[in-house]
């Protein structure tokens, strides 16, 4: 018996491309898998288990016979054809911010909160932020046995969270300095290597130079000094774990790693909580994968983390100072867990639910 019809909207873009690569990594357990993306890209062949499907232009008749449609496109993308699927009977898995803080639509982490993915007045799941879900699997399992009570966190964003052009900035900017070096590493020396090459600095992501460099803001600001990526993490955390609450910190930083963002995580519970009690139920999970022996020089890094699946936990140490408290650092593939493969796990979800 074939299983539930799948589209996936943005097909070719950043993250549709590393889901396609999940969904030839992983049982297929579709009927049809239909590809979507924008005009210019309609008419490309991709191939999804073994054959050449291509891709169609997205419109309200490509949504036609579709069980659920994972949306892997830009929020102004998502929030005018989210609903149009969903008013076809589809089910929306969408990965952008569009819906995340819509009190009627359930914010889903697998391993957190599967339960919510049944919940969907709107016909709509949103997937969350990158950053905050770098952590939750690890979190999540913490808090079912020791109650989470507060939340500081220092993210080390890649390029990449800004989507290829963040890459393409990073590459050129490292390749200015590396032909250049006698020069610098300074704005202006990065500027005039750039414009040697065509390039200006004036059309890069960030105003100041991303290579060789550490930017304290991700996101954009917003009321009180606060990034929205801060705010993502906070108003995210609350959402997924169920902790109205809950008090969150966040300083999220913009960091020259391609690949997978790292998070700085100092953690209050509501109990006391041993450092090898929580190791122990940390290395129960199926999805975390602790790298924690510093002194012979294991621990998680964004280069051996990238296109891995699984939370990388390593650092995990009792703070000095703080009772009830762990520190621990986390790692995880901001393409794949953080936005791809999440969205693919709660569509799993809902498959089982449909069967």
């Amino acid at each position: 018996m074939a299983g539930p019809n799948l589209a996936l909207v943005g097909a070719t873009g950043a993250v549709g491309t590393v889901m396609v690569d999940i969904i030839n990594s992983r049982e297929n357990i579709w009927g049809e898998i239909r590809l979507i993306a924008s005009a210019r890209s309609a008419g490309k062949q991709i191939e999804i288990h073994g054959e050449m499907v291509t891709v169609v232009e997205l419109s309200e008749e490509a949504f036609k016979g579709i069980d659920i449609a994972l949306f892997d496109v830009p929020d102004e993308v998502s929030e005018h054809w989210g609903p149009i699927a969903a008013a076809q009977g589809v089910v929306v898995v969408d990965n952008s911010a569009a819906f995340r803080m819509n009190p009627e639509v359930p914010l889903v982490v697998p391993e957190v909160n599967p339960e919510m993915a049944k919940s969907r007045p709107l016909g709509i799941i949103a997937n969350p932020n990158c950053t905050t879900l770098t952590m939750m699997a690890a979190l999540g399992a913490l808090h079912r046995k020791w109650q989470l009570t507060e939340l500081v966190v220092a993210s080390y964003q890649a390029v990449s969270g800004a989507g290829a052009a963040g890459i393409d900035q990073l590459t050129a900017e490292t390749s200015a300095v590396a032909q250049n070096p006698e020069a610098g590493l300074t704005s202006d020396s990065v500027s005039k290597t750039l414009s040697s090459q065509g390039l200006e600095q004036s059309d890069s992501l960030w105003p100041v130079p991303i290579a060789l460099n550490v930017i304290p803001l991700a996101g954009s600001v917003k009321e009180g000094g606060h990034s929205s990526e801060e705010l993502k993490v906070r108003n995210e955390s609350r959402k997924i774990l169920g902790i109205k609450d809950l008090k969150v910190s966040a300083t999220c930083v913009r960091v020259p790693v391609q690949v997978s963002h790292s998070l700085a995580v100092h953690a209050t519970f509501a109990s006391d909580i041993a450092v090898a009690d929580a190791r122990a139920e940390l290395e129960k999970q199926p999805t975390v994968v602790m790298m924690d022996d510093p002194q012979n020089n294991v621990f998680p890094t964004p280069a051996f983390v990238a296109g891995q699946d699984p939370t990388f936990v390593g650092r995990l140490r009792q703070s000095l100072d703080f009772p009830n408290t762990l520190e621990l650092f986390v790692v995880g593939d901001n393409l794949r867990k953080g936005a791809a493969l999440n969205t693919y796990e709660i569509a799993e979800l809902v498959a089982a639910e449909l069967a």
